[in-house]
């Protein structure tokens, strides 16, 4: 790790769930119209920056924004896949808390799903990778899952994700202030 070592954070375009709400983990739902839009304008936003590694989550949303934004060589994670909600996928919050009163995937997990260590193991893999690499390293994945990213890079539990709003098809860095991860730009 260098202190010129920066990790960008590409989140994918809007699809149907996304726009409604709902928990979307691995269902592979396509990007509505206006999500290929605004994710081909983020190759205006990452034009003429250099990375030395571009990673992508397995799922539909994030390869179509990839390679919309310019970088179909992206490689290809599981590590990046979003969080896995089990039993709540396709519900949203308020339907979870009709039977859950004041829920959340980041202090009370998901039945049959992720458990917030099995994150954190895997976006921690995704930064040794880019720390190891050093330079910029580009992510495209999905909210919760770059959102607990984020957590781990500053040094914080997975649950800190919560006060890390991300939205659709935006662009942020994380990097160094001298030796102490931070982010350096959110939702550009």
């Amino acid at each position: 790790m260098t202190s010129d070592t920066t990790l960008w954070l590409a989140r994918h375009g809007q699809t149907e769930w996304s726009r409604s709400g709902r928990h979307t983990g691995t269902t592979d739902l396509p990007l509505l119209p206006e999500g290929v839009e605004a994710a081909r304008k983020l190759a205006d936003r990452l034009d003429g920056q250099r990375f030395g590694l571009v990673l992508t989550s397995p799922l539909a949303r994030a390869r179509t924004t990839a390679e919309l934004a310019g970088f179909a060589e992206a490689e290809v994670t599981p590590d990046l896949v979003e969080w896995n909600y089990g039993a709540y996928e396709g519900l949203t919050t308020v339907q979870i808390r009709e039977r859950v009163p004041d829920w959340t995937v980041w202090s009370d997990g998901v039945p049959d799903g992720e458990t917030a260590d099995d994150v954190a193991h895997r976006v921690d893999r995704v930064i040794a990778r880019a720390r190891d690499g050093g330079g910029a390293t580009l992510v495209f994945g999905h909210g919760h899952c770059l959102r607990a990213l984020t957590a781990r890079w500053l040094g914080q539990p997975v649950a800190e994700g919560r006060l890390y709003r991300l939205d659709t098809a935006t662009v942020s860095t994380l990097g160094y202030e001298r030796e102490t991860p931070v982010i350096l730009r959110w939702n550009a």
